[in-house]
């Protein structure tokens, strides 16, 4: 069962990056990521009343809120790389740094100790990530490397402490750290958008229509189930398997340009993909 609920993340997670990133291209990637917390905060403030608990402790909440960190940092370095045109280089990065950090850290300091097979599915997951996340340079103007790489550093390790710090949460407090990651992440995107404002004098500036507004809210309600389903995962199943699968998100994008785009794969893509299906295959029977 945590298999198939970490599989449901990447998939969630996979879906609100392809349509986000389209998003943050044609806007402000700072509102394109405001605007997707707070959808995420409205779908997750609807279904935790649901959820049976026996009430968060603060503890849970703290938790969450850090998570909540690690998500604006991330999502707002995500989409920025994406809205610079740089996704061959920042998803590649963001994908193997918010996998391979959470990693080591269940396995170093929380005491987690997967499989033979498992850890071949592990070693096996991140050579597969870096592959996958590959896209076709396109003809124009040269992007800048090491901006889009330090966009992808500081986005992949946004995700390593979100996924770490929710995992931490009890499972009395059902997904109460969730709207307490989304509430922070919001808020602090919010502080952001603010200084910008008073630091340049433009009010108008990052000013979006509504229409955009209620598209950038999806994929953040899409994210938030993303993040339900691997909190769910982290209780049945090793943090670090937990935390592999619902990495493999960024096949999920390159699938969709297959069956919907009609685009080609690249060989490094197809290698990407085939070590993603055996990395799957390893840590379901591990």
């Amino acid at each position: 069962m945590g298999t198939l609920l970490a599989l449901a993340s990447a998939v969630c997670y996979g879906l609100a990056d392809f349509t986000g990133g389209l998003l943050a291209r044609r806007g402000s990637f700072v509102i394109v990521a405001l605007a997707g917390q707070v959808g995420g905060l409205a779908l997750s403030l609807a279904f935790a009343p649901a959820v049976a608990t026996a009430g968060p402790a603060a503890s849970d909440l703290g938790w969450g809120a850090l998570s909540g960190v690690g998500t604006g940092a991330g999502m707002l370095f995500l989409y920025r790389g994406l809205g610079r045109g740089a996704m061959s280089v920042v998803v590649p990065v963001s994908a193997v740094g918010g996998v391979t950090l959470p990693v080591l850290v269940g396995v170093v300091f929380l005491g987690d100790h997967p499989s033979a097979l498992s850890s071949a599915g592990i070693a096996l997951s991140v050579p597969a990530l870096w592959l996958v996340s590959q896209t076709r340079r396109r003809a124009g103007p040269a992007t800048a490397t090491t901006p889009a790489a330090f966009d992808g550093l500081i986005a992949g390790t946004g995700i390593a402490l979100q996924y770490l710090a929710l995992a931490q949460a009890e499972p009395r407090a059902g997904l109460w750290p969730v709207v307490a990651g989304r509430v922070t992440a919001a808020l602090g995107l919010l502080s952001l958008i603010v200084a910008r404002r008073r630091s340049s004098g433009a009010r108008g500036a990052d000013a979006p229509g509504r229409r955009q507004l209620l598209l950038a809210a999806g994929p953040g309600g899409i994210a938030a189930m993303a993040l339900t389903f691997y909190l769910a995962a982290t209780r049945e199943t090793l943090l670090v398997v937990a935390v592999v699968l619902s990495s493999l998100y960024p096949a999920i994008p390159v699938l969709l340009g297959i069956t919907a785009l009609r685009e080609r794969l690249s060989w490094k893509q197809t290698l990407g993909l085939l070590g993603a299906a055996a990395a799957v295959g390893l840590l379901t029977i591990g």
